[in-house]
């Protein structure tokens, strides 16, 4: 069990979040802050299930902004054990 658990991402853009009280695959509260590389429209998503009590997410213009209330708890290790696109073979080679 972690109390509290504070990470940046870098994709496309800067990811900060904080998680609160996790427990195995669970955590009570999430939230993440993000600037996009790209701007968008407007955007809301408010959603219940698959995982999760309620979640909640907010984009506008560059910044982003996404609440997650008892839900599975958010995880980005696996993308580091990706390859590289240059690892990858050329799909003649496959």
């Amino acid at each position: 069990m972690k109390l509290i658990n504070l990470s940046h991402r870098e994709d496309f853009g800067h990811d900060w979040y904080i998680q609160f009280i996790n427990i195995k695959s669970v955590s009570l509260l999430q939230i993440s802050v993000s600037w996009n590389d790209y701007p968008s429209w407007p955007y809301l998503q408010i959603k219940s299930g698959t995982g999760d009590v309620l979640d909640i997410l907010f984009w506008v213009y560059k910044f982003g902004i996404d609440v997650t209330i008892l839900g599975r708890t958010w995880n980005w290790d696996y993308m580091e054990e990706l390859p590289e696109e240059s690892d990858h073979l050329p799909m003649e080679e496959c």
